[in-house]
């Protein structure tokens, strides 16, 4: 089979304007960028929001191994299934970062014959949102400094400054780094560190915001740093907000392109699922479901990382009602799970597979907690035996919950249709959504709500920098937000070594921040970094570009 680029690049795509009059847009609604992207105007996304809403569904999945599982490849065969049923469907995902592009893990424009596109351009700058989220936080992270050197009226101690920057790659080498050297007239001499742009709190505050008031209000609420006395200083206090939410300004809007079937598809905003909440803006999915019946989105990793924060936080905040989720998982992955090397997983193992099952029933499990029904979409591969899969549909059953051979790497939409049946079978039923937890619980008590129901942990265990940050949030009435688990999405555990089910196990917190403007505390589990590192074969070094500007080796 070729190469999802090859595929996407002999692929003859519709003019933007065209995709954008199937769903209701006109040419003042949108503003272009090229002839294959563009922007839905602040006029239209007002427009649109007295019109009713469609049904919104949900793409998740098993614990990611190195097998793959195929999840934004399922998201966009679905939304083309359903489409090729004669639904009106949009899609709503991500945008990839640079840095698991150029690093390992690839980017998010799906695969196969099920890809949003153009894909070079949406796994690499694309509309330049990234940049601007970028530029934006680094502005703050200068006025910051900025204000240190002269004369810190706000009485910062620089021993406590949480504000690091940012880039939109891997580098592990900006992770810890000391500025201000060279002189009184290079700043103030101070540890800092660099984050991964994915990671930052303006990406969350954007995919969380309800217009530009929303994100200006949110971005004066950031925490920068403590005072010596110990209260907070914000980004409002520094009068930031303004300046960076002009940088932001543009961002904020929805990018719409389309998948290889030209389905519309809102592509926007991209926080990672184990270091923030992992899903795309709020904007864009609230506005696809005032234009279509049916939104098929995703969220980041397995169901115990993006599905949990999809239902908690931005289901929360964006009062959504997901009427079904799409659990997604591979005979392969559940085969490692089960305890198979990756060399060996083309050997036919129906124990290995039941054994795995235990993670695929984990998060049915978990699913179950927020009362949204499920159907499960088993990623079929050519090594894939009929008794193996059968293992699969004998799982599933004794949960209650349909299971269905989806083949839409190979075949696009056409390869996802008994899913979309499925799917639209469970949206027709009233789903009994709610979140896990009350806002009034304590900070401790969700995390640990979370890691007891979710994770399956026996308990939760505070470090002394955790427990410090805890009266912080309470003196200064921080209690009653979400909680977000930064946690390997390898495993249920803060151990990326134990698959499958671990239970019983301890969650180790070793860091709580504020994100105030985001709306959430952070909790920090384990060895998980917000600025990762790249392999010893990076993916860059397959790139490359002719002489006529076509990109190869992508993917």
């Amino acid at each position: 089979m070729k190469r999802d680029i090859e595929i996407a690049q002999e692929t003859e795509l519709l003019p933007i304007t065209e995709v954008a009059a199937g769903i209701g847009l006109g040419a003042e609604d949108v503003e272009l960028y090229g002839r294959y992207k563009a922007k839905v105007s602040y006029a239209a996304l007002r427009a649109v929001q007295e019109r009713p809403q469609g049904k919104l569904i949900l793409v998740t999945a098993i614990s990611p191994t190195p097998a793959g599982e195929g999840k934004s490849t399922t998201t966009v065969g679905l939304g083309q299934a359903l489409a090729r049923l004669g639904e009106r469907v949009i899609i709503a995902l991500r945008e990839p970062s640079l840095g698991p592009c150029m690093g390992i893990k690839g980017g998010a424009a799906g695969g196969g014959y099920s890809q949003v596109v153009p894909m070079e351009d949406i796994n690499l700058h694309f509309t330049g949102d990234l940049h601007a989220i970028t530029s934006a936080h680094n502005l703050l992270a200068a006025l910051l400094d900025n204000h240190l050197q002269q004369g810190n009226e706000l009485d910062i101690d620089p021993r406590r400054v949480v504000w690091k920057r940012v880039v939109d790659l891997n580098d592990r080498a900006l992770r810890h780094i000391v500025i201000g050297l060279g002189g009184k007239v290079n700043g103030v001499p101070r540890e800092d560190g660099f984050d991964i742009t994915v990671a930052s709190e303006i990406m969350a505050i954007l995919c969380l915001a309800r217009d530009l008031d929303d994100l200006k209000a949110r971005i004066a609420r950031i925490i920068v740093a403590y005072r010596r006395d110990g209260r907070p200083v914000t980004a409002g206090e520094l009068r930031a907000q303004g300046a960076l939410t002009a940088l932001l300004k543009e961002a904020l809007k929805p990018n719409l392109v389309q998948t290889l079937e030209h389905v519309p598809a809102f592509v926007h905003g991209g926080p990672f699922a184990n270091i923030a909440h992992g899903c795309n803006s709020l904007t864009a999915t609230k506005t696809a479901l005032h234009m279509a019946d049916y939104v098929v989105t995703e969220a980041g990793f397995g169901a115990d990382l993006g599905a949990e924060k999809f239902f908690d936080i931005a289901c929360r905040y964006g009062e959504l009602t997901p009427c079904a989720a799409v659990v997604v998982a591979t005979v392969r992955a559940l085969k490692m799970h089960g305890g198979v090397a990756k060399a060996e997983l083309d050997r036919p193992d129906v124990e290995a597979v039941r054994r795995g099952c235990v993670n695929l029933e984990k998060h049915l499990e978990n699913i179950a907690a927020f009362g949204v029904p499920a159907v499960v979409a088993v990623n079929e591969f050519a090594t894939d035996t009929r008794e193996e899969w059968e293992e699969v549909v004998a799982c599933c059953r004794r949960h209650g919950v349909p299971a269905v051979l989806s083949s839409v790497f190979a075949d696009g939409g056409a390869g996802g249709i008994e899913l979309a049946k499925e799917v639209r079978t469970l949206a027709k039923a009233d789903a009994a959504f709610a979140p896990l937890y009350p806002l009034s619980m304590s900070v401790v008590d969700k995390i640990r709500t979370v890691a007891t129901r979710i994770y399956g942990a026996a308990d939760v265990v505070l470090a002394p920098a955790a427990e410090k940050t805890l009266a912080d949030i309470a003196a200064y009435g921080y209690d009653e937000l979400p909680v977000c688990i930064a946690k390997t999405p390898y495993s249920f555990s803060d151990d990326p070594s134990r698959i499958g089910r671990p239970e019983g196990f301890t969650l180790h917190v070793r860091e709580l921040r504020i994100a105030a403007g985001a709306g959430f505390i952070v909790a920090l589990t384990g060895d998980v970094m917000t600025m990762p590192g790249l392999p010893k074969r990076p993916a860059a070094e397959q790139i490359d570009v002719d002489a006529e500007g076509r990109i190869s080796g992508l993917f």
